[in-house]
């Protein structure tokens, strides 16, 4: 039986030239030749006021947290049906994050949900675009302007995204992008503070070098750098940032790729969602998706467990997703909910991930889609 992966990590051909170019240059610390390209690059397609790589995703919201001066007590509006880091980033401050629902159609947070969370202690609101599948961002953005509220967008699996033509990760104050070997465009780990809001370009600088003006004095601004405020090492090595300009450099080929990929299963699924079996991913009319991932929704005479038991007994690497941060250990010592969590509960016992790569092909795709067939029938 061939077996066929959740993830095959995707090399467009020039990462290993580059690295080798990069020790040719001896540059291996952060902030050299690559890292400024993928900068640059990542300014020019989100328009933001900076790009700065991290090196993760949960690194560029740590950042968010410090630039936001998140203090104990202050609160932080997000999904529970998120990543750890989401929540974790500001926890770390003494954040309290307040979990709402999320909507029935893109697993994203339910935006007619967050003014009823909203208290005199909140601070930000965190919408995750689940599935590179932007959130409601002009109603967010109107809420969090009447409230006087910050937006960080956790866009972790939002790059090559948008929401009415503005790149994720562009619209709030900041953005956070990843590029795990599981996203779309990758380093193995890494990811990207994006400041929008050009009051916090500095600090962000400032903070990303262990809270130092060192960039300043390497730019030659300044004769000495020192100490300056709370700040961290959140710089990637410059190999990482040589493999992820590889990747920058061939993004809108790899998103193609992708979109074609989860294009065929959507045609692919289609008898299935018709006969009740599943529910196939929805995308809304104003969001151009990314195809991170390719997920179904069970219907309800079955059982998850059992369905992902079947598939990988046919070789195939399907999966769940998270588990609500609402219902974890630490989310009830540290986080608190505002309203019911009916949605979110119940899709995160649903959901299906299917395998979705550059190169899975559709001979592979066919075997999925019949594995899955086969399981729920």
């Amino acid at each position: 039986m061939t077996e066929i992966p959740f993830n095959k990590p995707y090399m467009v051909g020039k990462e290993l030239y580059n690295i080798a170019e990069a020790k040719f240059l001896s540059m291996l610390a952060g902030d050299g030749v690559f890292t400024k390209r993928c900068h640059q690059w990542l300014e020019d397609y989100t328009g933001c006021n900076k790009a700065l790589l991290t090196h993760s995703c949960t690194a560029a919201l740590e950042m968010a947290a410090l630039l936001l001066d998140i203090k104990p007590g202050d609160e932080i509006i997000m999904p529970s049906y998120t990543f750890v880091s989401t929540a974790n980033a500001f926890v770390l401050r003494g954040g309290v994050p307040v979990f709402v629902d999320i909507r029935q159609d893109t697993l994203n947070i339910d935006e007619s949900l967050i003014g009823n969370a909203i208290t005199s202690h909140t601070k930000a609101i965190v919408p995750v675009h689940y599935a590179g599948v932007a959130c409601e961002m002009d109603a967010i953005m109107k809420i969090a302007e009447k409230h006087n509220l910050m937006v960080v967008e956790d866009a972790a699996q939002g790059a090559m995204a948008s929401y009415k033509g503005k790149p994720l990760g562009s619209i709030g104050q900041i953005g956070a992008y990843s590029f795990h070997e599981t996203k779309n465009i990758i380093s193995g780990e890494g990811g990207a503070i994006l400041v929008n809001d050009e009051k916090f370009s500095n600090r962000a600088e400032i903070i990303r070098e262990k809270g130092t003006d060192r960039s300043r004095f390497f730019r030659g601004e300044i004769d000495k750098y020192t100490w300056q405020e709370v700040g961290s090492s959140f710089l990637p090595g410059e190999l990482i940032a040589a493999f992820l300009w590889a990747q920058l450099e061939e993004a809108t080929a790899i998103t193609e790729k992708r979109l074609d990929a989860w294009s065929y299963y959507h045609e692919l699924l289609e008898p299935l969602e018709k006969q009740g079996l599943l529910r196939r991913p929805v995308i809304p009319e104003e969001c151009d998706h990314n195809a991170h991932m390719y997920y179904v929704i069970l219907g309800e005479q079955f059982d998850r467990n059992k369905i992902l038991k079947d598939l990988s007994s046919r070789g195939i690497g399907a999966i769940f997703h998270y588990v609500p941060l609402h219902l974890s250990p630490a989310g009830k010592r540290y986080a608190r909910v505002s309203g019911t969590m009916d949605n979110t509960v119940e899709y995160a016992s649903k959901i299906i991930r299917l395998p979705l790569w550059v190169g899975i092909s559709s001979l592979q795709q066919d075997s999925v889609a019949e594995a899955l067939k086969s399981s729920l029938k």
